[in-house]
């Protein structure tokens, strides 16, 4: 149905719009009783063979919503009943900052791709939080921070450790953006000085606080594997507790059903989607066989498919997220992937 008859009518309208269109209705149907039940048809993915325990909390099944589309937190309740085992909000930075320029999202769909420069758009993390205190679900929820734009990379420490301390009694799991390539200057936190000063400090924080919450630090697709080895070794020292691998990427391979002018005139920002499915699972496995399968992976990146996702979870990957692939191929996406993974 979502394919056939939702989606064309999605398409109609620009990335941005039909998002923003979305979340408005799921904020209304968010004050109507009989909503949650409703979306809930969609879902019947929940199976306890399926079920994951990772740093102590027990997901029903692997497949969670990425971040990116429930930035400030306004639906994710909807988005749960939709089927999704975990949800994460964000990126959030501290102070509310309205994004890169539009037009900043763009479709591609003969490539099955988006590509995106938003830039962190958020209204800040005390808006967040004040959602937040009102989820009262089982749902797990986890908190995508990063740092202001205006934020100089010597200063970004603050940036993290404010939203990580705002958010840590209100999420399940914290994850460290530093790879979005839509923040100038942002993927330099990757670097290994930088990142072990980072996650150095926001261990130290977590310690002070005294509270177990895991950090996880999603990294770019783009790095070579010298620099993943280094983001491994930092991610060791701080007793970070998992990764998540990837985020989007700034090549533009896999875009060939496009003119090389007209990807050039879309310009800068992350390339998501089928493009990006090989790399990401490259990445899934690179890590896995250096760590041994110890530290805990999300894999998200180009999901498209059943077997997308299923490979993921063959690389080493513990746990997946959607994304484009859920604007792609609807809700039922979820279920195909809990089917097969039921059939192994």
């Amino acid at each position: 149905m979502y394919k056939q008859l939702i989606r064309p009518i999605l398409f109609r309208f620009t990335p941005e719009r039909i998002h923003d269109i979305i979340m408005l209705v799921f904020r209304f149907l968010s004050y109507i009783p009989l909503s949650k039940a409703f979306l809930s048809i969609f879902n019947n993915s929940n199976n306890n063979k399926l079920g994951k325990t990772l740093w102590n909390i027990n997901f029903p099944h692997p497949v969670g919503l990425a971040a990116g589309l429930d930035k400030n937190a306004e639906a994710f309740e909807m988005f749960g009943s939709l089927g999704f085992s975990f949800i994460e909000i964000g990126t959030v930075t501290p102070k509310a900052q309205s994004g890169n320029s539009k037009p900043r999202l763009f479709r591609l769909p003969k490539s099955q791709a988006l590509i995106n420069r938003m830039g962190f758009n958020n209204e800040g993390v005390d808006k967040v939080v004040k959602r937040l205190k009102k989820h009262s679900s089982n749902l797990i929820i986890g908190g995508n921070i990063g740092k202001n734009k205006l934020t100089p990379n010597e200063l970004a420490v603050d940036d993290y450790v404010f939203s990580f301390r705002a958010l840590s009694e209100h999420v399940d799991y914290i994850a460290i953006n530093i790879s979005s390539p839509n923040t100038p200057g942002l993927r330099e936190l990757q670097h290994k000085e930088e990142l072990n000063t980072l996650l150095g400090a926001l261990n130290a924080e977590r310690e002070s606080l005294d509270i177990q919450i895991p950090i996880l630090v999603k990294i770019a697709p783009d790095l070579t594997k010298n620099q993943i080895d280094d983001v491994l070794e930092a991610i060791s020292i701080s007793k970070m507790d998992g990764i998540i691998a990837t985020n989007t990427t700034i090549d533009r391979f896999g875009l060939k059903s496009y003119s090389k002018t007209y990807v050039e005139e879309i310009g800068s920002g992350g390339l998501s989607g089928k493009p990006l499915t090989d790399r990401s699972t490259e990445v899934i496995k690179y890590i896995s066989i250096k760590t041994n399968g110890n530290l805990p992976i999300i894999g998200v990146g180009g999901i498209m498919t059943a077997q997308d996702a299923k490979d993921k979870l063959d690389a080493g990957a513990s746990l997946v997220q959607l994304y484009t692939g859920f604007i792609y191929e609807g809700p039922n996406l979820i279920k195909q992937i809990n089917k097969l993974l039921l059939q192994v």
